[in-house]
C-alpha cells in the first residue's frame, strides 16, 4: 500500500458526510477487464488448453489467486499458482503497451475529485506492479493512496483493502463512496460498510440497500456521490 498524502481534512459539503472515494482500477476506470482475459486465453493455450467463454464471469473481478487456481481446477494445466501469476502479469504488461484505454467519464471524474481536493484512493486486486503500469495512464496525482491485491492478507470480495483504504485516508468507512464494476468488488466495499456506485463491466449487478447502480461513470460525479453519503450509519 503506497501513500502521498497524511490523513486527510474531514471538511465535506454542507449536507453530505462524504469523507473519501475509493475507486476501483480494471473494468472501473482503465477497459482492462478484456485485456485480461485475452492473457487468460493466451497462456493457457500455450499451455496446450482452451478456456471455456463462459468461465469468464467466474474469473472476472477477483484476485489473482482466485481467478488463476479456478483456471488451473477447470482445465487440470499442470502449471503451479506462483508460475502462472508471473505469466499472467507479464502478459498483460505486454498487451498493455504505453497507454490504456480509459473508461467513458473515468477522467473527468478524477479531474472533478481532484480540482475539489476530495481525498480519492485507487483500491485493486491486482498485484502492485500492475498498478503502477496503468497508474501511468491515469495519473498518480488524482490518488492520495493506492491499495494492491498483493499488500492486504485478504483481498476482494474480503472488505480488507476498503478497509485499509479508509483507514489510510483517516476516513470512516460508512462516510466514504465506492465504485466498483464486478460482484466481487462490490461484496468487499459493502463488507467494509461503505457505500457503493456499481457501473458494471462484464456482469450485471442489482441494486440494493447502500448501492446504486449506473451505466456508465458518465453518470457519476462529485455531487451524486455526496448524495449517496447524507447520513452516517
Amino acid at each position: 500500500m503506497t501513500s502521498t498524502v497524511p490523513a486527510l481534512d474531514t471538511r465535506t459539503a454542507e449536507g453530505s458526510a462524504l469523507q473519501a472515494v475509493l475507486l476501483d482500477m480494471d473494468g472501473t476506470l482503465v477497459d482492462t477487464e478484456g485485456f485480461w482475459w485475452d492473457v487468460e486465453v493466451e497462456v493457457f493455450a500455450s499451455l496446450g488448453h482452451t478456456l471455456d467463454d463462459s468461465w469468464r464471469h467466474v474469473v472476472v473481478g477477483g484476485p489473482m489467486t482466485r481467478s488463476a487456481g479456478f483456471l488451473i481446477e477447470a482445465t487440470g494445466a499442470d502449471i503451479g499458482l506462483a508460475e502462472l501469476s508471473v505469466l499472467l502479469n507479464d502478459g498483460f504488461e505486454r498487451r498493455s503497451g504505453r497507454d490504456l484505454p480509459l473508461m467513458p467519464g473515468a477522467a473527468r471524474l478524477l479531474a472533478e475529485l481532484t480540482a475539489h481536493d476530495i481525498p480519492t484512493a485507487l483500491v485493486s486486486a491486482s498485484h502492485r506492479r500492475i498498478i503502477d503500469r496503468v497508474l501511468k495512464s491515469l495519473g498518480p496525482h488524482h490518488f492520495a493512496l493506492t491499495v494492491a491485491g498483493d499488500e492486504v492478507p485478504r483481498t476482494k470480495p474480503h472488505p480488507d483493502p476498503y478497509l485499509a483504504a479508509a483507514s489510510g485516508l483517516g476516513a470512516d468507512p460508512v462516510r466514504c463512496a465506492v465504485v466498483e464494476d464486478t460482484a466481487t468488488g462490490v461484496a468487499a466495499a459493502e463488507s467494509a460498510g461503505c457505500h457503493v456506485v456499481a457501473v458494471p463491466s462484464v456482469a450485471p449487478i442489482t441494486p440494493a440497500a447502500r448501492r446504486t447502480v449506473v451505466g456508465s461513470l458518465e453518470e457519476v460525479d462529485l455531487p451524486f456521490l455526496r448524495g449517496l453519503v447524507t447520513h452516517v450509519g
